[in-house]
């Protein structure tokens, strides 16, 4: 097991082949694909395409760059998946993306919340990265929320071209992001 990081509560560890059942379920809940997209992907495509995906990025990304199995220390299970990489996402012009999915079962206990501020943590401290970036739906209160917990500000909005198409989507999607400078400023204001 390659761990990548370690909160209080969480273990992020690099995705192995046998994850592939655990990930189908995680994105295969239409709950926790709400604001993501009407199709999730099947166990197939997960087996095919999304699973290899992630496993080739861990050669092909800086050490501390990908996406990551979170584990509950408490119970072993997988709570979900948080990502840091290389900003691909629609709407977003460079910068280091963060982002994650978590079981409903682990939703409200602050785990997104703790495993993006370690992420960015490690983004600044470590990987000596200049600027963290995330998009999500305006809908999606809740990870506004945990963007703004952990620093990043909206700086944008913006909207698909087929937004008809998504319910939620024609509110638009919402930028954020955090500089390093400005990451340094607030931690050593809280120190």
């Amino acid at each position: 097991m390659h761990i990548v990081l370690e909160t209080d509560r969480m273990l992020l560890r690099r995705f192995a082949e046998a994850d592939a059942g655990a990930l189908a379920a995680l994105y295969g809940d239409p709950r926790v694909m709400r604001f993501i997209t009407l199709e999730p992907p099947s166990l197939a495509e997960v087996q095919a395409e999304i699973l290899p995906e992630y496993l080739r990025e861990y050669d092909e990304l800086a050490e501390g760059l990908g996406s990551f199995a979170a584990m509950d220390k408490e119970t072993g299970q997988m709570a979900g998946r948080f990502s840091l990489k290389p900003a691909s996402s629609y709407g977003l012009t460079g910068g280091t993306e963060l982002g994650y999915r978590l079981y409903p079962a682990f939703w409200g206990q602050g785990l997104a919340t703790e495993g993006a501020r370690a992420l960015i943590r490690l983004a600044f401290e470590q990987l000596h990265l200049d600027r963290v970036v995330a998009t999500m739906m305006a809908d999606n209160t809740g990870s506004w929320r945990v963007m703004e917990k952990c620093g990043l500000r909206r700086v944008g909005t913006f909207y698909y071209p087929d937004a008809h198409l998504m319910p939620g989507a024609e509110h638009g999607d919402y930028v954020y992001e955090l500089a390093r400078s400005d990451w340094a400023g607030q931690v050593a204001h809280l120190r």
